[in-house]
């Protein structure tokens, strides 16, 4: 939050000087003073102070201006800073017109000029105003902040990408907020318009892309370097814990991520059974720290950035990204990971985005306060959603098609969902429909055991389901399992495919595919425990080959 604004105007600059020292020799310590001696330039600023999320705490304004009179003024910027103070400064022959202002635009005090002495006349009367206002103020808040509809999947979008780049907004509902109807009327937007990104400069985007959004916050999708010793895809946990050791060892290091670090474990809202955080740590703290650790160390990192092809020119590995740039790198890793499973569901395309959401929960909690929520899965990812969400909704309710949680849950898990009130599991139960016009109103469950459906009202539907590896990108010749996981290691050597792709002497490395110095870690790679704690563990043993696959080149 910033220091609160107190705005003076007056066309007459000697007056407007002898103000300001005034204000400036006794409030300067807690407020910002600012003064013009135009109403077009005060109303132009006022906008831009607004959309900047400033807050303006008093308004004085002289009442005979050329531009418009004081109380014409303090009328628009009423409009702007409906909380703000409003003072006119006036001379005797004007009192009757300060009189009528207290009515017409809820004035709150007139000074006659000249005020002197100020420890009088002046600053007693502001200091009661700012103490009132100070009293019942709601301070601007001070950074990102995206206006659009709750249920809009570009909206969605942006939150999820903001959230889950560990960026703090402000989400303004256009049509339940007073901040988003305010922002709206000032700037004149219209509903083609939405979702509006604000920034903390001032300036906004209708409508962007999260390319757009990347580049207004620092992120960076473009290389810097030609050539790489190691290119990692994908920053979850196994990448991120290659980008620190790869970095930390001295290889020049590039991390792509095509939407945001952390990977499925980065949308956590508490990891518990992670080595050395006896207590906990969020998905978000951990990818925090991680990231931080990663560039420290001298790691590039793009997002959102997509990898969309691979070739090969031996030795080195060619990849052509989402906006048609190529990268060059002597080693590649592959840490993609998973999403989870698209329901196949009647009505779900529809509402994915306006109540139907593929993880997420962090993202859209708060608008679940009080409200009935249903969560499909029955993985460690939806116990932990279960339990976060079970803070904001007033009820919870995990389906599974299986008898009980214990086959798939961690049991520490399981033991805070049975001692949750408002969390309930149903066994033997899917999704038969999703039914909603705008936003999800119903989700209809079926019950396997008899045979019957029935559906219930629902705000939100959060889908944990399955694990498909993001390995579509990937080129042929890199070998994958028939569920399309990553193939690795010796392995491979029994494959009727792999004499054709593999020409060198030795065998692969435990980690390595079917392409020399391509490897893969974590959650996408044949075979993975799919944990945090190994994923990590995964990243930082593949730099090793890493290193000794360099040195054979």
């Amino acid at each position: 939050m910033t220091t609160p604004i107190i705005f003076s105007i007056d066309d007459d600059p000697q007056v407007l000087r002898a103000i300001g020292r005034d204000l400036k020799s006794k409030f300067r310590p807690e407020y910002r003073i600012l003064s013009t001696t135009s109403v077009d330039e005060a109303l132009k600023s006022l906008v831009e102070l607004k959309n900047k999320g400033e807050t303006v705490a008093l308004f004085i304004s002289d009442q005979k201006m050329p531009e418009m009179q004081g109380v014409e003024f303090l009328e628009k910027a009423k409009v702007i800073y409906p909380d703000a103070k409003r003072v006119l400064l006036t001379a005797y022959s004007d009192t009757d017109a300060a009189i009528k202002a207290i009515n017409d635009v809820q004035l709150d005090y007139y000074l006659l000029k000249p005020w002197d002495p100020p420890e009088e006349r002046l600053y007693p009367v502001l200091i009661d105003l700012l103490d009132d206002w100070h009293a019942n103020v709601k301070m601007e808040f001070k950074g990102i902040r995206v206006l659009g509809y709750q249920f809009s999947p570009k909206s969605h979008a942006i939150k999820d990408y903001l959230s889950g780049n560990l960026f703090s907004f402000q989400w303004l509902d256009v049509r339940t907020s007073e901040a988003a109807a305010e922002l709206i009327e000032i700037n004149g937007f219209e509903n083609k318009d939405f979702p509006v990104v604000f920034f903390e400069d001032g300036s906004y985007l209708k409508q962007p892309q999260l390319r757009d959004i990347a580049s207004k916050i620092g992120m960076s999708h473009e290389a810097q370097a030609d050539l790489y010793d190691v290119v990692i895809v994908g920053a979850g946990p196994a990448g991120l814990a290659a980008a620190v050791y790869a970095a930390s060892e001295g290889l020049k290091t590039l991390l792509v991520e095509k939407r945001a670090p952390g990977g499925q474990a980065g949308t956590s809202s508490r990891i518990e059974n992670y080595l050395g955080f006896p207590n906990g740590l969020s998905g978000s703290e951990l990818t925090r720290r991680a990231i931080t650790q990663a560039t420290r160390f001298g790691t590039e990192f793009l997002s959102p950035q997509e990898v969309k092809s691979i070739s090969f020119q031996a030795p080195y590995k060619i990849l052509t990204l989402g906006d048609g740039a190529v990268i060059n790198t002597k080693s590649l890793l592959i840490t993609t990971g998973v999403n989870y499973r698209q329901l196949d569901t009647e009505g779900i395309e529809k509402l994915t985005g306006a109540g139907v959401y593929y993880g997420a929960a962090n993202t859209e909690a708060q608008f679940c306060k009080d409200k009935i929520v249903f969560i499909v899965g029955g993985g460690n990812s939806a116990g932990q959603a279960a339990m976060y969400l079970s803070q904001f909704a007033e009820k919870v309710v995990i389906l599974i098609r299986r008898e009980t949680l214990h086959e798939t849950m961690s049991s520490y898990l399981i033991e805070q969902i049975e001692g949750t009130p408002n969390i309930e599991v149903w066994p033997h139960t899917q999704v038969k429909e999703v039914i909603g016009g705008d936003s999800l109103e119903k989700v209809v469950v079926q019950f396997n055991q008899k045979q019957n459906c029935e559906g219930f009202a629902a705000a939100a539907l959060f889908v944990f389901i399955g694990a498909q590896p993001v390995s579509h990108w990937l080129p042929a010749d890199v070998i994958k399992d028939n569920k399309g996981f990553v193939s690795t290691g010796r392995e491979m050597t029994s494959l009727k495919d792999f004499k054709k792709i593999w020409k060198l002497d030795r065998e692969p490395y435990l980690l390595e595919t079917s392409i020399p110095g391509v490897f893969a870690a974590g959650d996408v790679r044949s075979g993975a425990m799919n944990r945090v704690a190994s994923a990590v563990g995964e990243g930082a043993m593949a730099i090793s080959f890493v290193h000794k696959y360099l040195a054979e080149i």
